[in-house]
Formats: C-alpha cells, sequence, structure tokens
C-alpha cells in the first residue's frame, strides 16, 4: 500500500512516476514476483525490486527515462550470473522479469482505485500490460492472475489488490498477544477473537487490526470466503478449543492450527472422530502447532508459530536452495 500511496501523492504534486514491477523471478533472485517500487520525477522513490547494484542501476535506468518523459511500457530481464548478456551485476544465480510502466496525472484514477480497494479490503485484481495499469473487470478474474507473455509486445500480469495475508488468532490470552505482535511485524493483518471482554492481555494488544467480542458457540458464522487465511486456535481451555474447531474444521483455510499438548489433541481428536468427524480432516490440522525450536515461553512459542506460517505461506515458492 505504501508504494500506491507514494505515487497517489505524486502524482496529485504533478510529477511524473515510473512504476517497477516484478513479473516473475525465478531460483535465488533478490527480487520476488510481486515485488515494486516507485520512481518520481523529483528523485524520490518507494519500495524495492531487491536491491543491491541491479536495483540501484535499474533505478538509474528509471530516472533517465522520467527525464525522457517516456510513455512507453518495457519489459527488463535481468539473470544474476555471468553467463548472459543482460546481466544485473549480481551472482545470487536466478532471474527477475522487471515492468517500467510510466504514470502521470492520467494514471491518478485508477491509483485511486486501487488504494480505495486496498483500503476497503475490497480484493480486486491489478492487470499490468503495454498498455500501463488497470483494474480487471472480468467476473472470472482469477484467469488474470500471474505472468503471462507471447511476446515483447504481448503480456500481461495480474495479482490481487491486496496482498496481505490474514491471520485470525482465536484466544486473547498471553500467547494469543505475542502471536499479535510476531504477526503484526510480518505485515500480516490480524484478527483477534475471544469472549472475555475485561481480559487484561487482550485490552493491552496494540498490534491486532480488529477485535473481536465473540460468543465461541457461533464463530464459525464469522468466517466465508478464508480460503487464503490463516487460523490459530488457542482458546483459554479445552471445551472452547474443541467447540471453534467443531465449527471450523468445515471451512477451507491456507492454514489451521491448534495449540495444546500431545495428549490433549488426541483426546479431543478422538472425540471428534466419534462425533463424525473424519480423520482425514483433522489429519490436515496443523498440531502440535508450531516449527519444533524447544519453545517454552510466550514469545518462543509465538516465533514458532510465526515459522510455520511463514512456511506455508511460502510453500512452493522459488527459493534457489539446492537441499531441503
Amino acid at each position: 500500500m505504501q508504494v500506491w500511496q507514494f505515487i497517489q501523492d505524486k502524482l496529485n504534486a504533478s510529477l511524473q512516476v515510473m512504476l517497477l514491477y516484478v513479473l516473475q523471478s525465478e531460483g535465488s533472485s533478490p527480487g520476488r514476483q510481486g515485488f515494486k517500487m516507485a520512481v518520481a520525477a523529483d528523485g524520490s522513490f518507494c519500495g524495492t525490486i531487491g536491491g543491491g547494484i541491479m536495483e540501484f542501476k535499474l533505478v538509474e535506468k528509471a530516472k533517465h527515462l522520467l527525464q525522457k518523459n517516456t510513455d512507453v511500457t518495457e519489459l527488463i530481464w535481468q539473470y544474476h550470473d555471468k553467463q548472459h548478456s543482460e546481466q544485473s551485476g549480481m551472482i545470487c544465480s536466478g532471474m527477475q522479469v522487471v515492468a517500467f510502466i510510466p504514470l502521470s496525472i492520467s494514471s491518478a484514477p485508477i491509483v485511486a482505485a486501487i488504494l480505495q480497494s486496498i483500503q476497503t479490503n475490497q480484493q480486486q485484481i491489478i492487470k499490468l500490460s503495454p498498455e500501463g495499469i488497470a483494474l480487471v473487470q472480468d467476473s472470472k478474474k482469477e484467469n488474470w492472475l500471474g505472468f503471462h507473455q507471447t511476446s515483447t509486445e504481448d503480456w500481461w500480469y495480474g495479482e490481487w489488490t491486496n496482498q496481505q495475508p490474514v491471520v485470525h488468532i482465536i484466544g486473547g490470552g498471553h500467547v494469543g498477544l505475542a502471536l499479535s505482535e510476531m504477526m503484526r511485524f510480518l505485515d500480516f493483518y490480524v484478527h483477534l477473537y475471544d469472549d472475555r471482554s475485561d481480559l487484561n492481555t487482550i485490552q493491552g494488544n496494540l498490534f491486532a487490526h480488529k477485535k473481536h467480542l465473540v460468543d465461541y458457540h457461533n464463530i464459525g458464522s464469522l468466517f466465508s470466503n478464508c480460503e487464503r487465511d490463516y487460523v490459530v486456535i488457542m482458546t483459554v481451555g479445552y471445551r472452547t478449543d474443541k467447540l471453534v474447531l467443531q465449527q471450523l474444521i468445515q471451512y477451507s483455510f491456507k492454514y489451521l492450527g491448534m495449540l495444546g499438548s500431545g495428549n490433549k489433541i488426541k483426546q479431543l481428536f478422538t472425540e471428534l472422530e466419534a462425533e463424525g468427524i473424519a480423520a482425514e480432516k483433522l489429519s490436515k490440522i496443523f498440531t502440535p502447532i508450531g516449527l519444533n525450536i524447544y519453545s517454552k515461553t510466550t514469545k518462543e512459542i509465538a516465533v514458532s508459530i510465526a515459522a510455520e506460517i511463514i512456511r506455508e505461506k511460502n510453500m512452493g515458492l522459488p527459493t534457489g536452495r539446492t537441499t531441503t
């Protein structure tokens, strides 16, 4: 959102802006797909496309294009090795495709619409192409996601306006507080739920974007269109954990985890299977929750949970590593 706000501010000040966008990345490329930055005609910039000598070089190119007052969108291939002619100056291996998209005051309405979409969490898809930027109007928006190219003149890239992942923390105790802080730091949008209004760890939680006072008997009704979201169940005890899980297990989430000891989880799953919940569904729950780092303190537990969520979020993305 910061990059789009920067662009809006500069356009409103009648300054041209060059938008640099990573459309594709492979291997150990420092700039991942979706990374973006904006360079204004006054020399200021915001965001990143990977850093290092490559970013410095491309920022200078953007400044030069702005001085020429270009209105042409172009693609730049950057290879992070010494074997290709289009070298980035880095040797970390991998490659990335960067789009240079010139923006002027005529782009202000679409930038404002993108910001509005992000601020209201009304997900839309940004489309980048040789024609510039637009919002997809197709009802089957998912068809526009990713980078598609047939030639240097015929390509497009689409991504959701709001890339901020969402985590739902159900339980506002000490671990919930620590996890809220950690996930906020990691740029997740944090929802916190509890059925206790006077809990000091909830009142003192300044990290959750939204706090929900709920009746756990009805918590399932609050979730819809959450396939890309992350959920952590850590209520005050066994009974409420079970109550929440019985409702949420019917939904598809990117991640569903539950805090608790091995014995507690074993007993809980045995009861739920006896009540008709399929073992296959239960097997998809992350428990014992978190990566095993022998955590003891609340903050260590929060780190282990956050690390597991990050692993799931980034699963399948290129890492450049040759070993797991």
